[in-house]
């Protein structure tokens, strides 16, 4: 059975089911959209290539109080408002290479569906306490509409201007007005269980201990509706209301995989999710009040979910106010689209903030992937093409130093895979880059070029590691920079249909002819440098 993306479900395979955040389309894309869409495309690529049948969605957050003034100021329909903006987000995914299944929005009937079900669920079942789930009451406090968010009087700061804030920064509206609640009072003590038995499921680790920590305080009941605007999901039975904005868009993620239809084959397969990748901002809401709703409707959590950091630009917070947002499209024209997902994953630890700075950029271009990964492949597929035949050498017997470099060739899948479960994407890449690292030193050790008058046999054992190490270097790595490694793995001569974990020990075979030789990563220079003297 195909599902959103065109590929097929194969019952005999691990599910692996990622998402990113909706994205609010109150907001235009930007680099944090970016990073976070990429953390989750590198996963799904990864997965696929290891064998995993794979679900990636992303879409957009189209409701709530704060869409309907902005649609209001703009003189425009609501929906027509939030057709315009979620195209933008639409289209950064093939911008940045992504390989979503599925793009949802919350304005679709499939969604609406969705939402009124989960809360007829809840309706219908009792808390661990006993009590209802969600009762009617009146709601009076303070509401952030830029988080479209309820703070505690405590939470809250008050500027020169007098105006309360919260903890974001946005500012706060004394709100009044009949509402129903989920009473989420009642839940602590499962969350702090499931957190228990359940390590891992938020990361990193800070996280999951922020988490706990603002559990063990003492939950307030939620409000999850409004009756001030419309501009929202009805709530079943008493359409005055509308659900809370963050109800309808935490749904999403079973919406997509078929809710409410639970007994579907996608449903089955694919929940719980496996990991819900999220800014450190949100992570309340989805490491809280989201596994609360899903087990007030019997339904699992999701496995793992995870909060990064946010980034600054060359050192300030980033703010349209200073001007300094930072585009993607922008950055991928700048240095190339490959590039751009190879620094974003590899910078920073991923879990922490970190700065973006073009110096950096740059250093990373030119240092890792110019001068490390791309010589690398260029001096030894030029050297076989000129020295070699420009086919794929036959090895003689291997000596200790071809073995050390074979055998940590192939030792950096299982530290990948274990790295990427925890999404440690960084450290993935350490680990392989440290093997084209010892495949430089290799290379300038062995000198191939001196063999080749001396001991031809040994120089083609020594190209033949070469190029096995650069196979498996170019088959882990696509799923951080998949065209250029596709360009890489083309000159290995290496079949599209060996490109995956399953063919991972299947070695070049001697003799294929390769193609000529091209450079893969060409040197960034800034403009007019190269014209110094």
């Amino acid at each position: 059975m195909p599902f959103a993306g065109g590929r097929a479900i194969n019952p005999a395979m691990k599910s692996f089911y990622v998402t990113s955040p909706i994205y609010y389309v109150n907001d235009v894309p930007h680099i944090g959209h970016a990073y976070t869409s990429l953390a989750c495309d590198v996963l799904a690529r990864f997965m696929r290539f290891d064998g995993h049948r794979v679900f990636f969605l992303t879409g957009t957050d189209e409701h709530g109080q704060k869409v309907a003034k902005s649609a209001a100021a703009a003189g425009v329909d609501p929906q027509a408002f939030t057709d315009k903006v979620s195209q933008n987000f639409r289209a950064l995914l093939p911008a940045l290479g992504c390989s979503n299944d599925d793009f949802i929005r919350t304005t679709e009937k499939r969604h609406a569906a969705s939402c009124q079900a989960i809360w007829k669920a809840m309706a219908a079942r009792k808390t661990p306490k006993g009590n209802d789930n969600i009762y009617l009451g009146a709601y009076s406090g303070w509401y952030a509409v830029r988080d479209e968010a309820y703070y505690e009087e405590s939470e809250l700061t008050t500027g020169p201007d007098g105006k309360k804030r919260a903890p974001s920064g946005a500012e706060v509206e004394w709100v009044e007005e009949p509402s129903y609640f989920f009473r989420l009072s009642d839940w602590g003590d499962w969350l702090l269980e499931w957190y228990a038995k359940n390590p891992d499921a938020v990361g990193p680790a800070s996280r999951r201990n922020e988490v706990a920590s603002f559990v063990k305080q003492g939950l307030q009941d939620l409000s999850i509706s409004r009756t001030t605007f419309d501009w929202g999901i009805k709530v079943p039975g008493d359409e005055k209301h509308v659900m809370y904005v963050w109800l309808d868009a935490l749904t999403n993620y079973i919406t997509a995989v078929g809710y409410p239809d639970v007994d579907s084959e996608r449903f089955k397969i694919f929940w719980p999710a496996s990991v819900h990748m999220v800014g450190k901002d949100i992570v309340r809401f989805h490491a809280v009040y989201w596994p609360a709703f899903l087990a007030a409707a019997g339904l699992e959590p999701p496995r793992r979910v995870y909060a990064h950091g946010w980034w600054t630009n060359e050192g300030q917070k980033i703010s349209k106010s200073l001007g300094n947002v930072i585009e993607p499209n922008k950055l991928i024209e700048t240095y190339g689209l490959d590039q751009v997902r190879y620094f974003l994953m590899r910078e920073v630890p991923f879990g922490q903030d970190g700065d973006f700075s073009n110096a950096a950029m740059i250093r990373r271009m030119n240092t890792d992937l110019a001068n490390d990964l791309g010589n690398l492949g260029q001096r030894v597929l030029s050297f076989v093409a000129k020295n070699a035949g420009a086919a794929v050498p036959s090895p003689g017997a291997y000596l200790d130093a071809d073995r050390a470099l074979l055998d940590k060739a192939a030792a950096m899948l299982s530290i990948v895979r274990a790295e990427l479960a925890q999404q440690g994407f960084h450290k993935a890449l350490d680990a392989v880059f440290a093997v084209v690292a010892d495949a430089n030193r290799y290379v300038d050790a062995q000198a191939p070029w001196s063999l080749r008058k001396t001991d031809p046999a040994r120089m083609a054992t020594v190209l033949y590691a070469l190029m096995e190490t650069l196979r498996r270097v170019g088959l882990l790595l696509q799923a951080y920079m998949p065209g250029t490694m596709a360009k890489l793995l083309d000159q290995l001569a290496v079949p599209a249909d060996k490109r995956d974990a399953g063919a991972w020990d299947e070695a070049l075979v001697p003799g294929t002819a390769l193609p000529a030789p091209q450079g893969l990563f060409p040197r960034h220079v800034e403009a007019g440098e190269g014209t110094k003297k």
